[in-house]
């Protein structure tokens, strides 16, 4: 039989029988439009997640300290052995990996306890530097107020639950200044080793320490922030009072790592407590970080964390897939029985068509095409159906969230892959819901099917 007379013949078949081909049809695509929905909310999720993440610079940042500083966490966080001597996480150390290629930035982590004061009363808080690339994390999406104005402007963002400490009422609280009070570090110079205060004769000098001196400054209040940024080793965690890193670095206020420093006799010199490297991509961390390390400096990355992050989802959407076929199956068996009823209605017709000739696989062939149709019929209205139902998922997520002063997000999407994927898989089950039926009606006697009435 011709392809052409085929079809033509299995699409006449389709139109006799169309309200019981409709249904089955739709039957084949609300479980499509399940299956699409569901994997597109895990796409979703997974995609924002990621969005999120890469945006937070997590999964492209390497964090630097001095190699030393690893041996007291504990043998899972110390780095593998390096041939290279530890050394001195300082100004020339930044400057040189910040040379290193694929590196995008390289800022320290500046974050300090201080007071500071506003209307006459006084606050202790935490300060962190906050560098230029913070603006696009994604941390400071909804937050009230704007980002600073430049990176060396004396004005501050506030963390949400300490802005309520200055006033409940925290939108009153932008364009007020507060006095911030820090210690600021001054290197002394280094003591000869004959001088009556030495303790150590064998030594040529030792460390002069540092002193420390009061000092104020006035910011000017810009912003109010939920949600505390994450970012760097350690995190801006607890830093409640944010202001420009470049800000932060010029105010020289002493941190805790000004101890070490006099301990180790670099006083004189001040080092950072840790680095954050950014790559110019998430591929270009793995070689950065063995570069780093290579230095002499300790060095690690969230890459395992994305590879079990990357695990997880990939469970979750065989869960989700495994579920929305569910509803796919059910879909089988109306196929099943729609071909079925079509060869008890059609038994003369399959009879004649043998008596004229029709071989075998032409019978199976006829099912087959209606099969196939409805079930590329069913595929694009299911997959049609499903990307409606993913955003009506994402419309109820964010009027929910913005009842809650949130910032709306998209739990929803449906790639090309996911469509093409799901219309395949419909074409797919319904040609193998319908090699029952088409075997069956391949084997009818045709003298049996004439005198069938």
């Amino acid at each position: 039989m011709k392809p052409r007379d085929l079809g033509d013949l299995a699409f006449r078949n389709l139109r006799e029988a169309l309200l019981r081909n409709s249904l089955t049809t739709l039957g084949i695509a609300v479980g499509v439009a399940s299956l699409v929905a569901m994997l597109s909310l895990g796409v979703g999720l997974q995609q924002l997640a990621a969005k999120r993440l890469s945006q937070s610079g997590l999964f492209d940042s390497v964090f630097v300290t001095p190699r030393m500083n690893l041996r007291g966490m504990g043998r899972a966080a110390m780095p593998p052995p390096s041939d290279k001597e530890p050394r001195l996480l300082d100004e020339d150390a930044l400057q040189e990996i910040s040379r290193l290629p694929n590196v995008v930035e390289v800022f320290p982590q500046v974050r300090f306890f201080t007071e500071v004061r506003y209307d006459g009363k006084p606050f202790a808080t935490m300060v962190a530097g906050l560098p230029e690339s913070s603006k696009s994390s994604g941390s400071f999406d909804g937050m009230q107020g704007s980002f600073f104005s430049s990176v060396g402007a004396y004005e501050t963002i506030l963390q949400s639950e300490f802005a309520k400490e200055l006033n409940p009422q925290t939108s009153s609280l932008l364009g007020k200044e507060l006095v911030l009070r820090y210690a600021e570090r001054q290197s002394l110079p280094q003591i000869p080793a004959d001088s009556s205060a030495s303790s150590s004769p064998n030594s040529e000098s030792l460390p002069g320490g540092f002193s420390v001196i009061p000092k104020e400054m006035r910011l000017r209040i810009v912003g109010v922030v939920d949600t505390e940024p994450a970012a760097g080793f350690g995190g801006y965690g607890n830093g409640r009072l944010l202001i420009p890193l470049q800000v932060a670095m010029t105010l020289r206020a002493a941190q805790v790592n000004d101890l070490r420093d006099i301990v180790r006799g670099t006083s004189s010199k001040p080092t950072f407590a840790s680095l954050t490297v950014r790559a110019k991509s998430p591929s270009y961390v793995e070689a950065l970080e063995a570069s780093i390390k290579n230095m002499g400096f300790g060095a690690f990355s969230l890459l395992d964390a994305s590879k079990s992050l990357r695990i997880f989802f990939s469970v979750f959407d065989l869960l989700l897939g495994i579920f929305g076929s569910l509803a796919l199956a059910v879909a089988t068996l109306g196929i099943i029985n729609t071909l079925v009823m079509a060869i008890l209605e059609r038994r003369r017709e399959i009879g004649v068509l043998k008596a004229l000739g029709a071989a075998d696989r032409d019978v199976k062939q006829l099912f087959f095409v209606e099969a196939g149709v409805m079930g590329f019929v069913g595929g694009i209205l299911g997959a049609f159906l499903g990307w409606l139902i993913g955003r009506a998922l994402t419309f109820g997520t964010n009027l929910y969230l913005h009842r809650q002063n949130l910032p709306g997000v998209d739990i929803s999407s449906v790639p090309w892959w996911l469509v093409l994927g799901a219309i395949a898989f419909a074409i797919f089950v319904s040609l193998a819901a319908g090699l029952y039926p088409a075997s069956r009606a391949a084997r009818l006697n045709p003298v049996e099917a004439l005198r069938y009435e």
